[in-house]
């Protein structure tokens, strides 16, 4: 009866790691503390994994921060700015390497493949030295003995490592990171040394970009690391795990044929096209690690579909040779459907979180082995069909409208140039006019109205009170300092995305669903179980009333569908494109509520268009192509004189620069302030786009704040590469610095 498990989340059922490293970091608890709050958590994981009868439990897939950073660590290679001097990594220069200190910044972070999680990125070059610096591997390893439990030591592979990294500032771009293979393969070597004499039997590398689009180069890498590493790895069974997506032929061949490698483990939930290439040849005496189980959704898995894609496994891989896994790491998912005391039971009955899953993994296999659990396998059975017939799931009315929508483009009436014309004439602001992006900060004693408004402790008047009057201050501030477009600095909400949510039919929430988003802070995604619609506006109550304070434009605040969907648990019996069209049609009922309300600009927010862009360039255009799709129905029916803006965060928009043209939105507010240069290569490059932008430039994310001549000097250079015949306007900001001086 063979089970494994990809990994498992970190952070605890009730988010104790994050508690724990907040109160580390702020000075209130000790080390010790901390450390004692990992091991509790990680002996009660393998304890967990090791009651459910699961065979292959991972180890060292548990973090501080971060499993990359972790492989940083092992390999000593710390950037010089932190001043590391060598020896065993302590936390003060992990730490450091994730958060920054008092004198240097952090390391950059980035998005884990097309997930919500953001990994630490080393920086690499032809001088970094790399040394065994972090025995944190072998040390989780002797932990989980210790408690009678051999767990399977789980690494970042060393290709997808390199491939994952970046080159270090002052180091040439084009610099090949693979060439760094030969000086990281000594530490791995090391590394798997120690876990042999502490009587590891099996070993797993992650390399999940075998999924990407690679080169023969790359894939070449692959097989030379492999190769240098057979001899150190002979009388250990090799695990290569891959996840998040199809692999591609030329990779499952280069894969399948590694030296020293016993067995492969695949994502079949994300990969169904890799179940072919099994099909079509699998390599004899190896063992098939099947991903069956989602790691990254909290639905209830077909136990039944499950069973009959293994069977049919059996007769490929061998019985003996057929793993039942999950299809990633778990940690994508929520901890435990146990701490969920407010969900319904119905809706609970079609979900399984990580907890959940790792007993679905164990019953799978036990099924396979001729010991089917009848009892288990019927209720899940019960619990599909009643998702499927569900009346909350089906709104007959909304997959009309939706099916409706295929027809057309949905593109407003006139082009932007016009439109834009339009709305000057009514807004008349003036030359380089000024907005923020919306928020405000949230003080404690607003976060308290809002939780004792929540409990029914206080009445609806003075809630709405409270935040009227938090609203006015907003409003002072912003005309006080003559900002041009203003915001009411959303006091009501507690979350971009789940305070639509809250309002839309469709959507669930639990009270402990958090996921790792990056070190300490989780998010807690929604979950759309069914069809989506809007019985009441949203947020009309509150700009109206916000426009009342102001005789200047008062801005709409909304979350666009993409980014409702690409932060949410979506669901899983019907296409993403579809859920997200649904989620549109009822963004844009609330727009065209907004304009008759008198609202004249809208912001509709598309944080996480580019999130959902799938890991092949093959897949990039259909998905653009609905998402893109799905912004402009939520507009296309204003006037023209109506502006809508759209804001997104930095993230290599020069690949996505032409879909997001073609949202066609009149104004797109962009996070700028950290990579000016790299964003406004765009346009330096001769894209030709004819709608307003509103580039940040004040980074909100950092406590520094810049000087005027800064933001001046940002503004003239953006002017410059915006090609706008603006001299007058470069004018106008130097006689206002002079007099603002």
């Amino acid at each position: 009866m063979a089970s494994h498990i990809v990994g498992y989340p970190r952070m605890g059922p009730k988010r104790e790691l994050k508690f724990a490293l907040e109160s580390f970091w702020d000075g209130k608890s000790s080390a010790e503390d901390l450390e004692k709050v990992a091991t509790d958590l990680k002996s009660s994981i393998w304890k967990q994994m090791s009651e459910a009868g699961i065979k292959y439990i991972p180890s060292n897939t548990f973090s501080y921060y971060d499993q990359v950073l972790d492989t940083t660590a092992m390999l000593g290679a710390v950037p010089e700015r932190y001043s590391w001097t060598g020896g065993e990594i302590g936390l003060s220069t992990y730490f450091s390497m994730a958060r920054g200190n008092a004198t240097v910044p952090a390391m950059e972070m980035t998005k884990w493949f097309d997930t919500n999680y953001h990994f630490i990125v080393p920086e690499l070059g032809p001088s970094t030295k790399f040394s065994y610096a972090s025995h944190k591997a072998v040390s989780e390893y002797k932990e989980a003995k210790a408690l009678g439990i051999d767990t399977v030591p789980v690494l970042i592979g060393p290709v997808s490592y390199l491939l994952l990294s970046k080159p270090a500032k002052g180091v040439e771009k084009s610099f090949s990171l693979l060439s760094l293979l030969g000086s990281i393969l000594p530490i791995y070597k090391e590394v798997v040394a120690e876990l042999k004499a502490a009587g590891a039997s099996w070993i797993q590398f992650d390399e999940p970009t075998l999924v990407k689009d690679l080169d023969a180069h790359e894939l070449a890498a692959f097989s030379s690391a492999y190769a240098e590493l057979e001899s150190a790895l002979s009388g250990l069974n090799v695990l290569i795990e891959t996840y998040f997506a199809d692999i591609p032929a030329e990779s499952y061949k280069t894969l399948t044929s590694l030296s020293g490698v016993t067995a492969y483990g695949f994502d079949l939930i994300r990969g169904a096209k890799t179940l072919d290439l099994i099909r079509s040849s699998f390599p004899s005496g190896k063992y098939l690690f099947a991903g069956v189980v989602d790691g990254r959704n909290i639905w209830a898995d077909d136990l039944a579909a499950s069973l009959s894609t293994l069977q049919s496994l059996e007769a490929v891989a061998g019985k003996d040779k057929l793993v039942v896994s999950t299809s990633c790491s778990l940690m994508h998912t929520a901890v435990d459907l146990v701490n969920e005391t407010k969900l319904d039971d119905e809706i609970k009955s079609w979900l399984a979180f990580a907890a959940q899953k790792v007993v679905e993994v164990n019953a799978l296999a036990k099924a396979l082995a001729g010991q089917k659990d009848e009892a288990y396998f019927a209720a899940n059975a019960a619990a599909l069909a009643s998702r499927k017939s569900s009346p909350r799931v089906t709104n007959e009315e909304v997959q009309k409208a939706a099916a409706a929508l295929k027809g057309s483009d949905h593109r407003r009436a006139t082009n932007v140039s016009a439109r834009l014309d339009a709305q000057q004439k009514k807004l008349n602001l003036p030359v380089l006019p000024t907005t923020t992006i919306g928020s405000f900060p949230q003080t404690v004693e607003l976060r308290r109205v809002r939780r004792e408004y929540k409990a029914k402790k206080i009445s609806e008047e003075e809630y709405v009170s409270a935040i009227k009057e938090e609203i006015s201050k907003v409003v002072k501030i912003q005309e006080e300092l003559d900002i041009d477009v203003l915001v009411h600095g959303e006091p009501e909400r507690n979350d971009m995305v789940e305070y639509f949510g809250e309002q839309l039919s469709g959507f669930a929430f639990t009270a402990n669903g958090w996921v790792q988003s990056y070190g300490s802070r989780c998010v807690k995604p929604p979950i759309i179980y069914g069809d989506v619609s809007r019985p009441n506006p949203m947020t009309v109550f509150w700009s109206k009333m916000a426009q009342s304070m102001t005789s200047r434009p008062m801005k709409g605040m909304l979350t666009g569908p993409v980014t409702i969907l690409n932060w949410s648990f979506v669901r899983n019996d019907q296409p993403r494109f579809e859920t997200c069209y649904q989620i549109a049609l009822a963004i844009k009922k609330e727009v065209e509520d907004l304009e008759a309300a008198g609202i004249q600009v809208i912001q509709i927010d598309e944080a996480a268009l580019r999130e959902g862009l799938p890991l092949r360039k093959s897949e990039h255009a259909f998905y653009l192509d609905w998402a893109v799709h799905s912004f402009r129905i939520t507009n296309c029916g204003v006037q023209d004189t109506t502006q809508i803006h759209t804001h997104m965060c930095y993230s290599n928009f020069n690949d996505i620069i032409h879909s997001i043209i073609d949202m066609d939105a009149d104004v797109i507010t962009i996070e700028n302030s950290r990579s000016d240069e790299k964003l406004l290569s765009v346009f330096r490059e001769g894209v030709k786009y004819g709608a307003g932008i509103g580039p940040g430039v004040y980074d909100i994310h950092s406590p520094r704040i810049p000087s005027t001549e800064e933001i001046a000097d940002r503004i003239n250079k953006m002017l410059a590469v915006l090609d706008t015949n603006m001299v007058s306007a470069t004018k106008l900001i130097r006689t206002q610095l002079a007099s603002a001086k």
